[in-house]
Protein backbone atom coordinates (compact mmCIF):
# COMPACT_ATOMS: atom_id res chain seq x y z
CA UNK A 1 0.00 0.00 0.00
CA UNK A 2 0.84 3.25 -0.81
CA UNK A 3 2.54 6.35 2.00
CA UNK A 4 -0.80 8.32 2.70
CA UNK A 5 0.15 12.09 0.93
CA UNK A 6 1.09 14.81 3.51
CA UNK A 7 2.63 12.03 5.74
CA UNK A 8 6.52 11.88 6.35
CA UNK A 9 8.00 8.72 4.66
CA UNK A 10 10.18 6.67 5.81
CA UNK A 11 13.08 9.23 5.19
CA UNK A 12 11.59 11.78 6.88
CA UNK A 13 10.46 13.82 3.07
CA UNK A 14 7.23 15.18 2.95
CA UNK A 15 4.57 14.56 0.22
CA UNK A 16 2.54 17.54 0.53
CA UNK A 17 -0.90 17.94 -0.88
CA UNK A 18 -1.51 21.26 0.43
CA UNK A 19 -3.12 23.63 -2.12
CA UNK A 20 -0.43 26.54 -3.75
CA UNK A 21 -0.22 29.94 -1.30
CA UNK A 22 1.67 32.67 -2.65
CA UNK A 23 5.71 32.71 -1.39
CA UNK A 24 6.36 35.89 0.63
CA UNK A 25 8.20 36.19 3.55
CA UNK A 26 8.43 40.36 5.26
CA UNK A 27 11.56 39.50 7.24
CA UNK A 28 14.43 38.64 6.40
CA UNK A 29 18.67 39.38 7.24
CA UNK A 30 21.60 40.12 5.48
CA UNK A 31 25.35 41.10 5.74
CA UNK A 32 24.19 44.48 5.97
CA UNK A 33 23.17 43.95 9.72
CA UNK A 34 23.88 39.85 10.92
CA UNK A 35 22.82 37.80 8.12
CA UNK A 36 25.36 35.72 6.40
CA UNK A 37 24.42 36.54 2.60
CA UNK A 38 24.30 39.67 0.30
CA UNK A 39 20.94 41.09 -0.44
CA UNK A 40 21.15 39.43 -4.32
CA UNK A 41 22.02 36.34 -3.24
CA UNK A 42 19.08 36.06 -0.87
CA UNK A 43 17.09 37.40 -3.48
CA UNK A 44 18.38 34.47 -5.53
CA UNK A 45 17.94 32.02 -2.96
CA UNK A 46 14.39 32.97 -2.41
CA UNK A 47 13.85 32.80 -5.97
CA UNK A 48 14.90 29.29 -6.32
CA UNK A 49 12.46 28.16 -3.75
CA UNK A 50 9.66 30.02 -5.51
CA UNK A 51 9.46 33.40 -3.72
CA UNK A 52 7.44 35.92 -5.15
CA UNK A 53 7.97 38.43 -2.49
CA UNK A 54 11.03 39.10 -0.53
CA UNK A 55 11.81 42.20 1.59
CA UNK A 56 15.09 42.57 2.79
CA UNK A 57 14.94 44.11 6.37
CA UNK A 58 17.97 44.63 8.04
CA UNK A 59 18.80 45.62 11.55
CA UNK A 60 18.41 49.33 12.18
CA UNK A 61 18.58 52.38 14.33
CA UNK A 62 19.65 56.11 14.05
CA UNK A 63 22.66 54.68 12.93
CA UNK A 64 22.49 53.04 9.72
CA UNK A 65 19.02 53.68 8.95
CA UNK A 66 19.33 56.21 5.76
CA UNK A 67 22.19 53.58 4.83
CA UNK A 68 20.59 50.35 4.35
CA UNK A 69 17.71 51.69 2.77
CA UNK A 70 19.81 53.07 0.05
CA UNK A 71 21.91 50.30 -0.34
CA UNK A 72 19.27 47.45 -0.62
CA UNK A 73 17.25 49.86 -3.12
CA UNK A 74 20.17 49.36 -5.42
CA UNK A 75 19.31 45.84 -5.83
CA UNK A 76 15.51 46.29 -6.95
CA UNK A 77 16.51 45.48 -10.47
CA UNK A 78 18.80 42.53 -10.16
CA UNK A 79 15.86 41.28 -8.08
CA UNK A 80 13.26 41.60 -11.05
CA UNK A 81 15.89 39.92 -13.27
CA UNK A 82 15.29 36.81 -10.67
CA UNK A 83 11.28 37.20 -10.57
CA UNK A 84 10.98 38.51 -6.86
CA UNK A 85 9.49 41.44 -5.80
CA UNK A 86 12.06 43.01 -3.33
CA UNK A 87 10.84 45.33 -0.84
CA UNK A 88 13.35 47.75 1.15
CA UNK A 89 12.71 47.80 4.63
CA UNK A 90 14.32 48.02 7.84
CA UNK A 91 13.66 45.91 11.14
CA UNK A 92 13.61 49.25 13.62
CA UNK A 93 15.74 46.92 16.65
CA UNK A 94 16.27 47.59 20.47
CA UNK A 95 14.74 51.31 19.38
CA UNK A 96 13.55 52.91 22.56
CA UNK A 97 9.48 53.13 22.12
CA UNK A 98 9.66 56.92 22.11
CA UNK A 99 11.85 57.14 19.07
CA UNK A 100 9.81 54.16 17.08
CA UNK A 101 7.23 56.04 15.70
CA UNK A 102 10.34 58.66 14.67
CA UNK A 103 12.47 56.31 13.00
CA UNK A 104 9.60 54.39 11.41
CA UNK A 105 8.45 58.00 9.51
CA UNK A 106 12.00 58.91 8.52
CA UNK A 107 12.36 55.05 6.67
CA UNK A 108 9.10 55.57 4.98
CA UNK A 109 10.65 59.22 3.54
CA UNK A 110 13.92 57.93 2.37
CA UNK A 111 12.21 54.93 0.74
CA UNK A 112 11.52 52.12 2.26
CA UNK A 113 8.50 49.84 1.32
CA UNK A 114 8.07 48.48 4.69
CA UNK A 115 8.80 49.18 8.23
CA UNK A 116 9.07 45.93 10.66
CA UNK A 117 9.60 46.63 14.13
CA UNK A 118 11.49 44.25 16.65
CA UNK A 119 8.64 42.98 19.45
CA UNK A 120 8.69 42.19 22.75
CA UNK A 121 10.37 38.35 22.13
CA UNK A 122 10.42 36.58 25.01
CA UNK A 123 14.37 35.64 24.20
CA UNK A 124 15.62 39.29 24.55
CA UNK A 125 15.78 42.12 26.76
CA UNK A 126 13.38 44.79 24.46
CA UNK A 127 11.95 47.51 25.99
CA UNK A 128 8.56 47.57 27.93
CA UNK A 129 5.95 49.63 25.65
CA UNK A 130 7.80 48.50 21.91
CA UNK A 131 4.66 46.29 21.46
CA UNK A 132 2.05 48.67 21.99
CA UNK A 133 4.30 52.04 20.11
CA UNK A 134 4.44 49.53 17.31
CA UNK A 135 1.02 48.98 17.33
CA UNK A 136 0.10 52.59 17.38
CA UNK A 137 2.25 53.83 14.74
CA UNK A 138 1.11 54.57 11.19
CA UNK A 139 4.17 53.93 9.47
CA UNK A 140 5.15 50.31 10.77
CA UNK A 141 3.71 47.65 8.64
CA UNK A 142 4.87 44.09 10.85
CA UNK A 143 5.35 44.29 14.51
CA UNK A 144 7.71 40.66 14.57
CA UNK A 145 7.74 37.82 16.99
CA UNK A 146 5.75 40.24 19.47
CA UNK A 147 6.14 37.75 22.29
CA UNK A 148 3.01 37.66 25.25
CA UNK A 149 1.49 40.64 23.08
CA UNK A 150 -1.61 41.92 25.29
CA UNK A 151 -5.17 41.51 23.62
CA UNK A 152 -5.50 45.66 24.14
CA UNK A 153 -2.22 46.14 21.56
CA UNK A 154 -3.45 43.64 18.94
CA UNK A 155 -6.78 45.67 19.26
CA UNK A 156 -4.49 48.75 18.16
CA UNK A 157 -2.59 46.65 15.52
CA UNK A 158 -5.80 45.83 14.09
CA UNK A 159 -7.79 49.25 13.71
CA UNK A 160 -4.05 50.35 11.90
CA UNK A 161 -3.20 47.61 9.92
CA UNK A 162 -0.15 46.68 11.37
CA UNK A 163 0.53 43.01 11.08
CA UNK A 164 1.23 40.30 13.66
CA UNK A 165 4.11 38.05 12.74
CA UNK A 166 4.47 34.14 13.21
CA UNK A 167 7.99 33.29 13.03
CA UNK A 168 10.17 29.96 12.53
CA UNK A 169 13.06 31.27 14.07
CA UNK A 170 14.15 29.65 16.99
CA UNK A 171 13.31 31.17 20.67
CA UNK A 172 11.21 33.83 19.15
CA UNK A 173 8.83 31.01 18.22
CA UNK A 174 7.83 29.96 21.37
CA UNK A 175 4.89 32.13 21.50
CA UNK A 176 3.09 31.48 18.21
CA UNK A 177 0.37 30.27 19.57
CA UNK A 178 -0.04 32.93 22.23
CA UNK A 179 0.06 35.32 19.27
CA UNK A 180 -2.71 33.72 16.87
CA UNK A 181 -5.00 33.25 19.82
CA UNK A 182 -4.89 37.12 20.56
CA UNK A 183 -4.87 37.72 16.84
CA UNK A 184 -8.14 35.88 16.50
CA UNK A 185 -9.49 37.78 19.52
CA UNK A 186 -8.22 40.84 17.96
CA UNK A 187 -9.30 40.54 14.31
CA UNK A 188 -6.02 41.59 13.41
CA UNK A 189 -3.96 40.36 10.16
CA UNK A 190 -1.39 37.72 10.72
CA UNK A 191 1.79 36.74 8.41
CA UNK A 192 4.34 34.22 8.48
CA UNK A 193 7.87 35.14 8.51
CA UNK A 194 11.01 33.53 8.73
CA UNK A 195 13.59 36.22 10.45
CA UNK A 196 16.05 34.52 8.07
CA UNK A 197 19.74 35.38 8.61
CA UNK A 198 21.28 32.54 6.76
CA UNK A 199 20.66 30.14 3.79
CA UNK A 200 19.04 27.56 5.69
CA UNK A 201 16.57 29.45 7.42
CA UNK A 202 14.16 30.47 4.01
CA UNK A 203 11.56 28.13 4.20
CA UNK A 204 10.00 26.37 1.81
CA UNK A 205 6.24 25.45 0.75
CA UNK A 206 6.03 23.19 3.05
CA UNK A 207 7.48 24.43 5.89
CA UNK A 208 5.73 28.03 5.59
CA UNK A 209 2.29 25.53 6.08
CA UNK A 210 4.12 23.61 9.04
CA UNK A 211 4.69 26.57 10.91
CA UNK A 212 1.28 27.77 10.22
CA UNK A 213 -0.59 24.94 11.33
CA UNK A 214 1.90 24.43 14.32
CA UNK A 215 1.19 28.04 15.47
CA UNK A 216 -2.52 26.89 16.05
CA UNK A 217 -4.22 28.24 12.74
CA UNK A 218 -7.02 26.19 11.62
CA UNK A 219 -6.19 24.72 7.72
CA UNK A 220 -8.56 27.63 6.51
CA UNK A 221 -6.48 30.24 8.19
CA UNK A 222 -3.51 28.76 7.41
CA UNK A 223 -4.49 28.98 3.37
CA UNK A 224 -5.68 33.00 4.39
CA UNK A 225 -2.48 33.61 6.05
CA UNK A 226 0.30 31.75 3.53
CA UNK A 227 -1.70 33.60 0.72
CA UNK A 228 -2.20 37.02 1.37
CA UNK A 229 -0.55 39.07 -1.93
CA UNK A 230 2.27 42.11 -1.60
CA UNK A 231 -0.69 44.96 -2.21
CA UNK A 232 -3.30 43.87 0.84
CA UNK A 233 -0.20 43.07 3.10
CA UNK A 234 1.20 46.58 3.00
CA UNK A 235 -2.30 47.85 2.71
CA UNK A 236 -2.88 50.54 5.54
Amino acid sequence: MGREQGRPDPEGRERSCRPEVIMYDLHTHTILSDGELLPTELVRRAAVLGYDTLAVTDHADASNLAHLVEAVGECRESARCYGVNLLVGVELTHVPPSLIPVFARDAKRLGADIVVVHGETVVEPVAPGTNHTACTCEYVDVLAHPGLIAVEDARAAAERGVALEITSRGGHNRTNGHVVRVAREAGCRLVVDSDTHAPSDLMSKEARWAVALGAGLTEAESREVLSVDRNRLLQK
